[in-house]
Protein backbone atom coordinates (compact mmCIF):
# COMPACT_ATOMS: atom_id res chain seq x y z
CA UNK A 1 0.00 0.00 0.00
CA UNK A 2 1.43 3.34 -1.06
CA UNK A 3 1.52 6.52 0.98
CA UNK A 4 -1.96 8.13 0.86
CA UNK A 5 -2.54 11.22 -1.28
CA UNK A 6 -4.87 13.86 0.12
CA UNK A 7 -8.21 14.44 -1.56
CA UNK A 8 -7.45 18.15 -1.44
CA UNK A 9 -4.33 17.70 -3.57
CA UNK A 10 -6.25 15.61 -6.11
CA UNK A 11 -9.02 18.23 -6.28
CA UNK A 12 -6.50 21.06 -6.65
CA UNK A 13 -4.74 19.38 -9.56
CA UNK A 14 -8.07 18.42 -11.14
CA UNK A 15 -9.21 22.05 -11.22
CA UNK A 16 -5.94 23.21 -12.83
CA UNK A 17 -5.87 20.44 -15.45
CA UNK A 18 -9.57 20.78 -16.30
CA UNK A 19 -9.19 24.47 -16.99
CA UNK A 20 -6.08 23.83 -19.10
CA UNK A 21 -7.97 21.31 -21.25
CA UNK A 22 -10.98 23.59 -21.61
CA UNK A 23 -8.82 26.46 -22.84
CA UNK A 24 -7.08 24.17 -25.34
CA UNK A 25 -10.36 22.87 -26.81
CA UNK A 26 -12.46 25.98 -27.44
CA UNK A 27 -13.00 24.81 -31.03
CA UNK A 28 -14.67 21.69 -29.63
CA UNK A 29 -16.84 23.96 -27.48
CA UNK A 30 -18.04 25.72 -30.65
CA UNK A 31 -18.66 22.39 -32.38
CA UNK A 32 -20.65 21.27 -29.34
CA UNK A 33 -22.82 24.37 -29.43
CA UNK A 34 -23.52 23.84 -33.14
CA UNK A 35 -24.06 20.09 -32.79
CA UNK A 36 -26.54 20.51 -29.95
CA UNK A 37 -28.98 22.14 -32.36
CA UNK A 38 -29.57 18.87 -34.23
CA UNK A 39 -27.88 16.08 -32.25
CA UNK A 40 -29.31 14.99 -28.92
CA UNK A 41 -26.70 16.08 -26.40
CA UNK A 42 -24.48 17.20 -29.25
CA UNK A 43 -23.19 13.67 -29.86
CA UNK A 44 -24.06 10.46 -31.71
CA UNK A 45 -23.88 8.19 -28.62
CA UNK A 46 -24.24 8.58 -24.87
CA UNK A 47 -20.69 7.28 -24.48
CA UNK A 48 -19.36 10.30 -26.42
CA UNK A 49 -20.65 12.78 -23.85
CA UNK A 50 -18.08 14.61 -21.76
CA UNK A 51 -18.53 17.63 -19.51
CA UNK A 52 -18.36 20.53 -20.20
CA UNK A 53 -18.11 19.49 -23.86
CA UNK A 54 -16.81 16.49 -25.82
CA UNK A 55 -13.56 16.62 -27.78
CA UNK A 56 -14.38 16.59 -31.50
CA UNK A 57 -11.84 14.77 -33.67
CA UNK A 58 -10.84 15.85 -37.17
CA UNK A 59 -8.48 13.12 -38.41
CA UNK A 60 -6.21 10.23 -37.54
CA UNK A 61 -3.07 8.72 -39.04
CA UNK A 62 -1.36 5.63 -37.65
CA UNK A 63 -1.04 6.03 -33.86
CA UNK A 64 -1.99 9.74 -33.86
CA UNK A 65 -5.17 11.80 -34.00
CA UNK A 66 -5.89 15.54 -34.21
CA UNK A 67 -8.87 17.35 -32.72
CA UNK A 68 -10.69 20.29 -34.32
CA UNK A 69 -8.44 22.71 -32.41
CA UNK A 70 -5.38 21.17 -34.04
CA UNK A 71 -4.18 19.46 -30.84
CA UNK A 72 -2.19 16.32 -31.66
CA UNK A 73 -2.41 13.18 -29.53
CA UNK A 74 -1.08 9.67 -29.43
CA UNK A 75 -4.28 7.64 -29.56
CA UNK A 76 -4.56 5.10 -26.74
CA UNK A 77 -8.37 5.25 -26.89
CA UNK A 78 -8.51 3.82 -30.42
CA UNK A 79 -12.27 4.01 -30.78
CA UNK A 80 -12.98 1.93 -27.64
CA UNK A 81 -10.41 -0.55 -28.88
CA UNK A 82 -11.68 -0.80 -32.45
CA UNK A 83 -8.57 0.63 -34.12
CA UNK A 84 -5.91 -1.91 -33.14
CA UNK A 85 -4.78 -1.63 -36.78
CA UNK A 86 -4.07 2.10 -36.36
CA UNK A 87 -5.76 4.90 -38.26
CA UNK A 88 -5.88 4.93 -42.07
CA UNK A 89 -3.77 1.78 -42.42
CA UNK A 90 -2.58 1.67 -46.05
CA UNK A 91 -3.40 -2.04 -46.52
CA UNK A 92 -7.00 -1.48 -45.46
CA UNK A 93 -7.22 1.72 -47.47
CA UNK A 94 -6.02 -0.09 -50.58
CA UNK A 95 -8.66 -2.79 -50.12
CA UNK A 96 -11.42 -0.22 -49.74
CA UNK A 97 -10.18 1.76 -52.73
CA UNK A 98 -10.36 -1.39 -54.85
CA UNK A 99 -13.79 -2.39 -53.51
CA UNK A 100 -15.60 0.96 -53.90
CA UNK A 101 -15.77 1.07 -57.73
CA UNK A 102 -17.17 -2.48 -57.68
CA UNK A 103 -20.09 -1.48 -55.45
CA UNK A 104 -20.40 -1.29 -51.68
CA UNK A 105 -23.72 -2.98 -50.94
CA UNK A 106 -25.92 -5.66 -52.48
CA UNK A 107 -27.58 -7.48 -49.54
CA UNK A 108 -26.20 -10.60 -51.24
CA UNK A 109 -23.14 -12.76 -50.49
CA UNK A 110 -19.70 -11.97 -51.89
CA UNK A 111 -16.37 -13.77 -51.97
CA UNK A 112 -14.93 -11.83 -49.04
CA UNK A 113 -17.66 -13.25 -46.80
CA UNK A 114 -16.24 -16.71 -47.44
CA UNK A 115 -12.60 -15.69 -46.95
CA UNK A 116 -13.28 -13.85 -43.68
CA UNK A 117 -15.46 -16.69 -42.38
CA UNK A 118 -12.72 -19.22 -43.12
CA UNK A 119 -10.15 -17.06 -41.35
CA UNK A 120 -12.34 -16.61 -38.26
CA UNK A 121 -13.07 -20.34 -38.09
CA UNK A 122 -9.33 -21.03 -38.18
CA UNK A 123 -8.52 -18.44 -35.53
CA UNK A 124 -11.27 -19.22 -33.03
CA UNK A 125 -11.81 -22.93 -33.60
CA UNK A 126 -15.56 -22.58 -34.16
CA UNK A 127 -16.71 -23.92 -37.55
CA UNK A 128 -19.75 -21.79 -38.44
CA UNK A 129 -20.13 -18.00 -38.66
CA UNK A 130 -22.71 -15.31 -39.31
CA UNK A 131 -22.18 -11.57 -39.67
CA UNK A 132 -23.79 -8.58 -37.98
CA UNK A 133 -22.97 -4.87 -37.95
CA UNK A 134 -22.10 -4.26 -34.29
CA UNK A 135 -21.33 -5.95 -31.02
CA UNK A 136 -24.85 -5.28 -29.76
CA UNK A 137 -26.31 -7.07 -32.77
CA UNK A 138 -23.88 -9.96 -32.33
CA UNK A 139 -24.74 -10.59 -28.67
CA UNK A 140 -28.46 -10.07 -29.32
CA UNK A 141 -28.53 -12.67 -32.10
CA UNK A 142 -26.27 -15.09 -30.23
CA UNK A 143 -28.57 -15.05 -27.20
CA UNK A 144 -31.60 -15.65 -29.44
CA UNK A 145 -29.89 -18.65 -31.03
CA UNK A 146 -28.99 -20.03 -27.59
CA UNK A 147 -32.55 -19.59 -26.34
CA UNK A 148 -33.95 -21.37 -29.36
CA UNK A 149 -31.43 -24.20 -29.06
CA UNK A 150 -32.19 -24.85 -25.38
CA UNK A 151 -35.87 -23.92 -25.35
CA UNK A 152 -35.27 -21.72 -22.30
CA UNK A 153 -35.60 -17.99 -21.63
CA UNK A 154 -33.35 -17.05 -18.69
CA UNK A 155 -30.01 -15.39 -19.43
CA UNK A 156 -27.08 -15.41 -17.02
CA UNK A 157 -24.35 -12.77 -17.23
CA UNK A 158 -21.54 -11.40 -15.09
CA UNK A 159 -22.36 -8.44 -12.85
CA UNK A 160 -20.56 -5.38 -14.19
CA UNK A 161 -20.09 -6.65 -17.75
CA UNK A 162 -21.38 -4.71 -20.74
CA UNK A 163 -22.61 -6.73 -23.72
CA UNK A 164 -24.25 -4.07 -25.86
CA UNK A 165 -27.37 -1.96 -25.62
CA UNK A 166 -30.25 -4.35 -26.35
CA UNK A 167 -32.75 -4.88 -23.54
CA UNK A 168 -31.70 -8.37 -22.41
CA UNK A 169 -28.17 -7.34 -21.49
CA UNK A 170 -28.91 -3.80 -20.24
CA UNK A 171 -29.15 -5.41 -16.81
CA UNK A 172 -26.66 -5.51 -13.92
CA UNK A 173 -24.02 -3.43 -15.68
CA UNK A 174 -23.68 -1.39 -12.50
CA UNK A 175 -25.56 0.04 -9.58
CA UNK A 176 -25.71 3.32 -7.68
CA UNK A 177 -27.28 2.35 -4.36
CA UNK A 178 -25.29 -0.54 -2.92
CA UNK A 179 -28.32 -1.61 -0.89
CA UNK A 180 -30.08 -2.65 -4.11
CA UNK A 181 -27.65 -5.33 -5.16
CA UNK A 182 -28.60 -8.08 -2.73
CA UNK A 183 -26.47 -11.02 -1.55
CA UNK A 184 -23.60 -12.28 -3.68
CA UNK A 185 -25.36 -15.55 -4.51
CA UNK A 186 -28.62 -13.82 -5.44
CA UNK A 187 -27.90 -10.45 -7.02
CA UNK A 188 -30.90 -8.30 -7.82
CA UNK A 189 -31.65 -7.72 -11.51
CA UNK A 190 -31.22 -3.99 -12.07
CA UNK A 191 -31.95 -2.19 -15.34
CA UNK A 192 -29.18 0.02 -16.69
CA UNK A 193 -31.23 3.12 -17.34
CA UNK A 194 -34.90 3.59 -18.18
CA UNK A 195 -36.91 2.02 -20.98
CA UNK A 196 -36.04 -1.64 -20.35
CA UNK A 197 -39.24 -3.65 -19.69
CA UNK A 198 -39.34 -5.16 -16.21
CA UNK A 199 -40.31 -8.54 -17.66
CA UNK A 200 -37.04 -8.52 -19.62
CA UNK A 201 -35.03 -7.39 -16.61
CA UNK A 202 -36.43 -10.27 -14.57
CA UNK A 203 -35.28 -12.82 -17.17
CA UNK A 204 -31.64 -11.78 -16.79
CA UNK A 205 -29.67 -12.77 -13.71
CA UNK A 206 -26.08 -11.93 -12.83
CA UNK A 207 -23.30 -13.62 -10.89
CA UNK A 208 -19.84 -12.41 -9.83
CA UNK A 209 -16.77 -12.85 -12.01
CA UNK A 210 -14.03 -15.23 -10.88
CA UNK A 211 -16.44 -17.21 -8.69
CA UNK A 212 -17.51 -20.47 -10.32
CA UNK A 213 -18.89 -21.86 -7.06
CA UNK A 214 -21.40 -19.02 -6.72
CA UNK A 215 -22.32 -19.40 -10.40
CA UNK A 216 -23.21 -23.05 -9.92
CA UNK A 217 -25.22 -22.33 -6.76
CA UNK A 218 -27.22 -19.70 -8.62
CA UNK A 219 -27.81 -22.09 -11.52
CA UNK A 220 -29.05 -24.74 -9.10
CA UNK A 221 -31.43 -22.25 -7.48
CA UNK A 222 -32.79 -21.23 -10.87
CA UNK A 223 -33.22 -24.87 -11.84
CA UNK A 224 -35.27 -25.42 -8.68
CA UNK A 225 -37.47 -22.51 -9.75
CA UNK A 226 -37.99 -24.14 -13.13
CA UNK A 227 -35.99 -21.57 -15.07
CA UNK A 228 -32.62 -23.07 -15.83
CA UNK A 229 -30.60 -20.57 -17.89
CA UNK A 230 -30.41 -20.92 -21.65
CA UNK A 231 -27.07 -19.21 -21.77
CA UNK A 232 -24.16 -17.79 -19.84
CA UNK A 233 -22.76 -14.77 -21.70
CA UNK A 234 -19.48 -13.39 -20.39
CA UNK A 235 -16.15 -11.85 -21.23
CA UNK A 236 -13.35 -14.34 -20.62
CA UNK A 237 -11.36 -11.36 -19.35
CA UNK A 238 -13.48 -8.47 -18.11
CA UNK A 239 -12.79 -5.32 -20.12
CA UNK A 240 -15.37 -3.01 -18.53
CA UNK A 241 -13.62 -2.60 -15.17
CA UNK A 242 -10.26 -1.70 -16.58
CA UNK A 243 -8.85 -5.16 -17.22
CA UNK A 244 -9.77 -8.02 -14.88
CA UNK A 245 -8.15 -11.33 -15.79
CA UNK A 246 -9.65 -14.72 -14.96
CA UNK A 247 -8.11 -16.44 -11.97
CA UNK A 248 -6.43 -19.80 -12.68
CA UNK A 249 -9.00 -22.53 -13.26
CA UNK A 250 -12.01 -20.20 -13.34
CA UNK A 251 -12.83 -20.42 -17.05
CA UNK A 252 -12.29 -24.17 -17.05
CA UNK A 253 -14.77 -24.47 -14.17
CA UNK A 254 -17.33 -22.31 -15.99
CA UNK A 255 -16.95 -24.48 -19.08
CA UNK A 256 -17.53 -27.62 -16.99
CA UNK A 257 -20.57 -26.14 -15.21
CA UNK A 258 -22.29 -24.98 -18.40
CA UNK A 259 -21.78 -28.37 -20.01
CA UNK A 260 -23.13 -30.10 -16.90
CA UNK A 261 -26.40 -28.17 -17.01
CA UNK A 262 -26.76 -28.01 -20.79
CA UNK A 263 -26.24 -24.24 -20.89
CA UNK A 264 -24.83 -22.51 -23.96
CA UNK A 265 -21.60 -20.66 -23.14
CA UNK A 266 -20.94 -17.44 -25.08
CA UNK A 267 -17.63 -15.64 -24.85
CA UNK A 268 -18.29 -12.02 -25.73
CA UNK A 269 -15.04 -11.13 -27.49
CA UNK A 270 -16.13 -7.74 -28.80
CA UNK A 271 -13.25 -6.15 -26.87
CA UNK A 272 -10.77 -9.03 -26.81
CA UNK A 273 -11.31 -10.63 -30.22
CA UNK A 274 -8.55 -9.78 -32.73
CA UNK A 275 -6.98 -7.51 -30.07
CA UNK A 276 -5.22 -9.80 -27.59
CA UNK A 277 -4.35 -12.79 -29.81
CA UNK A 278 -5.22 -14.04 -33.32
CA UNK A 279 -8.03 -16.08 -31.75
CA UNK A 280 -8.75 -13.64 -28.96
CA UNK A 281 -9.39 -14.77 -25.39
CA UNK A 282 -10.57 -18.15 -26.68
CA UNK A 283 -7.05 -18.85 -27.91
CA UNK A 284 -5.28 -16.99 -25.11
CA UNK A 285 -6.90 -18.94 -22.27
CA UNK A 286 -7.42 -22.24 -24.09
CA UNK A 287 -11.10 -22.65 -23.19
CA UNK A 288 -13.53 -23.09 -26.07
CA UNK A 289 -17.08 -21.74 -25.68
CA UNK A 290 -20.12 -22.78 -27.73
CA UNK A 291 -20.32 -19.33 -29.30
CA UNK A 292 -18.12 -16.27 -29.75
CA UNK A 293 -19.27 -12.74 -30.53
CA UNK A 294 -16.99 -10.26 -32.30
CA UNK A 295 -17.16 -6.61 -33.38
CA UNK A 296 -15.02 -3.48 -32.83
CA UNK A 297 -11.57 -4.43 -34.22
CA UNK A 298 -13.03 -6.96 -36.69
CA UNK A 299 -13.93 -4.32 -39.27
CA UNK A 300 -10.61 -2.50 -39.40
CA UNK A 301 -12.39 0.79 -38.70
CA UNK A 302 -15.75 0.01 -40.29
CA UNK A 303 -18.87 -1.17 -38.43
CA UNK A 304 -18.75 -4.96 -38.21
CA UNK A 305 -19.83 -7.88 -36.07
CA UNK A 306 -19.79 -11.66 -36.22
CA UNK A 307 -21.02 -14.73 -34.38
CA UNK A 308 -19.05 -17.97 -34.27
CA UNK A 309 -20.82 -21.19 -33.26
CA UNK A 310 -20.67 -24.95 -33.18
CA UNK A 311 -22.17 -27.14 -35.90
CA UNK A 312 -25.06 -28.04 -33.58
CA UNK A 313 -26.02 -24.43 -32.93
CA UNK A 314 -25.59 -23.55 -36.58
CA UNK A 315 -28.19 -26.13 -37.63
CA UNK A 316 -31.08 -24.15 -36.13
CA UNK A 317 -29.95 -21.09 -38.06
CA UNK A 318 -29.48 -23.01 -41.29
CA UNK A 319 -32.93 -24.67 -41.11
CA UNK A 320 -34.70 -21.38 -40.39
CA UNK A 321 -35.68 -22.16 -36.81
CA UNK A 322 -33.95 -18.89 -35.88
CA UNK A 323 -34.06 -15.91 -38.23
CA UNK A 324 -30.61 -14.35 -38.05
CA UNK A 325 -31.01 -11.44 -40.44
CA UNK A 326 -29.80 -7.95 -41.30
CA UNK A 327 -29.74 -5.94 -44.51
CA UNK A 328 -26.13 -4.91 -44.04
CA UNK A 329 -24.88 -8.23 -42.67
CA UNK A 330 -21.78 -9.24 -44.63
CA UNK A 331 -21.55 -5.85 -46.30
CA UNK A 332 -18.84 -6.12 -48.99
CA UNK A 333 -17.19 -2.81 -48.09
CA UNK A 334 -16.85 -3.88 -44.46
CA UNK A 335 -15.64 -7.37 -45.35
CA UNK A 336 -13.03 -6.01 -47.74
CA UNK A 337 -11.59 -4.11 -44.79
CA UNK A 338 -11.88 -7.15 -42.50
CA UNK A 339 -10.15 -9.40 -45.04
CA UNK A 340 -7.24 -7.01 -45.47
CA UNK A 341 -6.98 -6.55 -41.72
CA UNK A 342 -6.94 -10.27 -40.92
CA UNK A 343 -4.62 -11.29 -43.73
CA UNK A 344 -2.24 -8.35 -44.03
CA UNK A 345 -2.32 -6.36 -40.78
CA UNK A 346 -3.11 -8.57 -37.79
CA UNK A 347 -0.32 -11.05 -38.45
CA UNK A 348 1.91 -13.00 -36.09
CA UNK A 349 4.49 -10.22 -36.31
CA UNK A 350 1.81 -7.68 -35.36
CA UNK A 351 0.88 -9.61 -32.23
CA UNK A 352 4.55 -9.93 -31.27
CA UNK A 353 4.91 -6.15 -31.66
CA UNK A 354 1.82 -5.50 -29.52
CA UNK A 355 3.13 -7.82 -26.80
CA UNK A 356 6.49 -6.01 -26.84
CA UNK A 357 4.82 -2.60 -26.55
CA UNK A 358 2.48 -3.70 -23.78
CA UNK A 359 5.37 -5.19 -21.80
CA UNK A 360 7.16 -1.84 -22.11
CA UNK A 361 4.22 0.29 -21.03
CA UNK A 362 3.43 -1.99 -18.08
CA UNK A 363 7.07 -2.00 -16.95
CA UNK A 364 7.30 1.78 -17.31
CA UNK A 365 4.15 2.38 -15.28
CA UNK A 366 5.24 -0.16 -12.65
CA UNK A 367 8.48 1.79 -12.26
CA UNK A 368 6.57 5.06 -11.74
CA UNK A 369 4.29 3.42 -9.17
CA UNK A 370 7.31 2.11 -7.25
CA UNK A 371 9.35 5.31 -7.39
CA UNK A 372 6.47 7.52 -6.21
CA UNK A 373 5.02 4.98 -3.78
CA UNK A 374 1.55 5.07 -5.35
CA UNK A 375 -1.38 2.91 -4.30
CA UNK A 376 -1.81 1.34 -7.71
CA UNK A 377 -0.91 -1.63 -9.88
CA UNK A 378 -0.90 -2.48 -13.58
CA UNK A 379 -2.55 -5.23 -15.55
CA UNK A 380 -2.42 -5.98 -19.26
CA UNK A 381 -2.89 -8.58 -21.95
CA UNK A 382 -2.19 -8.39 -25.68
CA UNK A 383 -2.89 -4.83 -26.83
CA UNK A 384 -4.87 -3.94 -23.70
CA UNK A 385 -3.89 -2.72 -20.26
CA UNK A 386 -4.47 -0.18 -17.53
CA UNK A 387 -3.27 1.32 -14.27
CA UNK A 388 -5.62 0.43 -11.41
CA UNK A 389 -5.62 2.92 -8.53
CA UNK A 390 -6.36 0.42 -5.77
CA UNK A 391 -4.55 -1.18 -2.85
CA UNK A 392 -6.45 -4.43 -3.39
CA UNK A 393 -6.62 -6.53 -6.53
CA UNK A 394 -9.84 -6.06 -8.49
CA UNK A 395 -11.26 -9.49 -9.29
CA UNK A 396 -14.95 -8.68 -9.81
CA UNK A 397 -17.44 -5.83 -9.69
CA UNK A 398 -17.74 -5.76 -5.90
CA UNK A 399 -13.99 -5.33 -5.41
CA UNK A 400 -14.03 -2.71 -8.17
CA UNK A 401 -16.76 -0.72 -6.42
CA UNK A 402 -15.06 -1.03 -3.03
CA UNK A 403 -12.32 1.18 -4.46
CA UNK A 404 -14.68 3.73 -6.03
CA UNK A 405 -14.17 6.57 -3.57
CA UNK A 406 -10.37 6.50 -3.71
CA UNK A 407 -9.59 5.21 -7.19
CA UNK A 408 -12.22 7.15 -9.09
CA UNK A 409 -10.91 10.71 -8.49
CA UNK A 410 -7.35 9.62 -9.30
CA UNK A 411 -8.46 7.99 -12.54
CA UNK A 412 -10.34 11.15 -13.53
CA UNK A 413 -7.26 13.23 -12.84
CA UNK A 414 -5.07 10.81 -14.80
CA UNK A 415 -7.35 11.25 -17.82
CA UNK A 416 -6.93 15.03 -17.68
CA UNK A 417 -3.15 14.74 -17.28
CA UNK A 418 -2.98 12.46 -20.30
CA UNK A 419 -5.14 14.67 -22.50
CA UNK A 420 -3.12 17.77 -21.64
CA UNK A 421 0.10 15.97 -22.53
CA UNK A 422 -0.93 14.59 -25.89
CA UNK A 423 -2.25 11.19 -24.77
CA UNK A 424 -5.82 10.57 -25.95
CA UNK A 425 -7.53 8.17 -23.56
CA UNK A 426 -11.00 6.79 -23.00
CA UNK A 427 -12.50 8.70 -20.06
CA UNK A 428 -13.49 6.76 -16.96
CA UNK A 429 -11.66 4.52 -14.52
CA UNK A 430 -13.44 1.48 -15.98
CA UNK A 431 -11.66 1.81 -19.33
CA UNK A 432 -8.33 0.47 -20.53
CA UNK A 433 -5.75 1.54 -23.08
CA UNK A 434 -5.66 -0.12 -26.48
CA UNK A 435 -2.40 -0.10 -28.40
CA UNK A 436 -2.29 -0.33 -32.18
CA UNK A 437 0.19 -2.04 -34.46
CA UNK A 438 1.36 1.44 -35.51
CA UNK A 439 2.36 2.51 -31.99
CA UNK A 440 6.09 2.57 -31.33
CA UNK A 441 8.60 3.14 -28.54
CA UNK A 442 8.11 6.91 -28.74
CA UNK A 443 4.37 6.52 -28.11
CA UNK A 444 5.01 4.30 -25.10
CA UNK A 445 7.59 6.71 -23.73
CA UNK A 446 5.10 9.59 -24.09
CA UNK A 447 2.47 7.68 -22.10
CA UNK A 448 4.88 6.74 -19.31
CA UNK A 449 6.22 10.31 -19.20
CA UNK A 450 2.69 11.69 -18.71
CA UNK A 451 2.11 9.20 -15.89
CA UNK A 452 5.42 10.20 -14.32
CA UNK A 453 4.35 13.87 -14.41
CA UNK A 454 1.09 12.96 -12.71
CA UNK A 455 2.88 11.04 -9.97
CA UNK A 456 5.37 13.85 -9.42
CA UNK A 457 2.57 16.41 -9.15
CA UNK A 458 0.69 14.27 -6.66
CA UNK A 459 3.80 14.01 -4.47
CA UNK A 460 4.85 17.66 -4.86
Amino acid sequence: MGTPISNERIAELHAVEAERLNQATLGSKKFYEDASKSLSGGVASQYQIHSPWPIYIEKGDGPRIWDVDGNEYYDFHNGFGSMVQGHAHPAIGKALEARYPMGTHFAAPTEDAIVVGDELAKRFGLPKWRYTNSGSEATMDAIRIARAYTGRDTVMKIFGSYHGHHDTVMVDIGWIDEQEIGPRDNYASIAYGAGVPQATVDMTVAVPFNDAETMEKRIQALEAEGRLPAVVIMEAAMMNLGVVLPEPGYLEAVREITKKYGIVLIFDEVKTGICIAPGGATEKFGVKPDMVTLAKALGGGLPAGAIGMTEELSKIVEDGTVYQVGTYNGNPFTLAAARASLQEVMTDDAYAHLAYLNDRILAGCDDVIKRYDLTAYTVGIGSKGCVVFSENKVVDYESYMANARTGGPLADLAWLFNMNRGIFMTPGREEEWTLSVTHDDAAIDAYVSAFDELAAALRA
